[in-house]
């Protein structure tokens, strides 16, 4: 089966209500339902609990607390590099942005204005940088970190569609990552300006930033901006920026002459958070 026809029941699914609907179950206190539901996760995905800085399933008072659990301390060693991975997920793509078009999959490209949702100004910056895309699935940690040190000056919430973002939908979907509900995270740095892009899909009840906490819900259907440039928000590399409330993506943009991947990434290759990515050029 092709790949848009795998994915054309998406198109008619009711995702904003399934996304509501898992939101409300995902956030209950339901006592030993809510420990049944994790406990059938922990074993259908296969969550590795002992990574956990709390194992205890039995402890967790709502599937939510459970999912953005946080890690031991010695869980994820930080790489000395100029720029770490900021999740743990696998590689969807990345590499060099094309004129401000940003690879999908393959016959799937789109633009980093679209993604910033429309801003040209902003996407102009990258538009011979660089680009990583990093998908999340259900059994990640799902706590997004800083791939370098950086201060926030902007946040902007797009509306948009609630598409799985699994690799076959990626491939199915022409630009999937510019048409569903994303926060786009603009940071300064000592080499320049940079954008972690938080994007949501089907089921993802809601995603937050530690300096926001929770962006959505409420859903608007028109574009919201957060301007940050009178406030000394400033995160160093490895603290938690973000989270996702179930399994998603994010997109990060780079200047030109500013990344240099780690050799060792390819597409589908598993990372986790503090591994190397890459460093400035020599």
């Amino acid at each position: 089966m092709s790949d848009r026809l795998a994915v054309l029941p998406q198109y008619l699914l009711p995702k904003q209500a399934l996304t509501i609907f898992a939101g409300k179950v995902a956030n209950a206190k339901a006592g030993s339902l809510t420990t049944k539901l994790i406990r059938w996760f922990v074993g259908k995905y296969q969550v590795d609990m002992n990574e956990a800085a709390n194992s205890d399933i039995r402890s967790y008072a709502s599937f939510n607390e459970f999912f953005t659990r946080a890690l031991r301390a010695d869980a994820r060693p930080q790489a000395g590099s100029d720029f770490i991975c900021p999740v743990d997920g696998a590689i969807s793509q990345f590499g060099p942005v094309a004129q401000g078009q940003i690879f999908q999959a393959k016959g799937h490209s789109y633009s980093a204005t679209a993604l910033v949702g429309g801003d040209s100004q902003l996407a102009d910056q990258f538009k011979d940088g660089s680009f990583a895309t990093l998908y999340l699935s259900p059994r990640d940690y799902h706590r997004i970190h800083m791939p370098c040190d950086g201060q926030l000056t902007r946040m902007i919430y797009v509306p948009g569609a609630l598409f799985s973002v699994n690799p076959t939908t990626a491939r199915g979907v022409p630009g999937l990552f510019a048409r569903n509900e994303r926060v786009v995270c603009v940071f300064e740095s000592a080499f320049g300006p940079f954008v972690l892009t938080l994007v949501g899909a089907t089921i993802v009840g809601s995603m937050a930033t530690v300096w926001h906490g929770q962006v959505n819900p409420p859903r608007s259907a028109e574009i919201r901006e957060w301007r940050y440039d009178d406030q000394n928000i400033v995160l160093k590399k490895g603290e938690e920026m973000g989270r996702f409330l179930l399994g998603s993506t994010v997109v990060m943009l780079f200047p030109e002459n500013t990344m240099t991947f780690n050799h060792d990434w390819s597409p589908t290759r598993p990372v986790r958070m503090g591994e190397s990515m890459g460093n400035l050029p020599a």
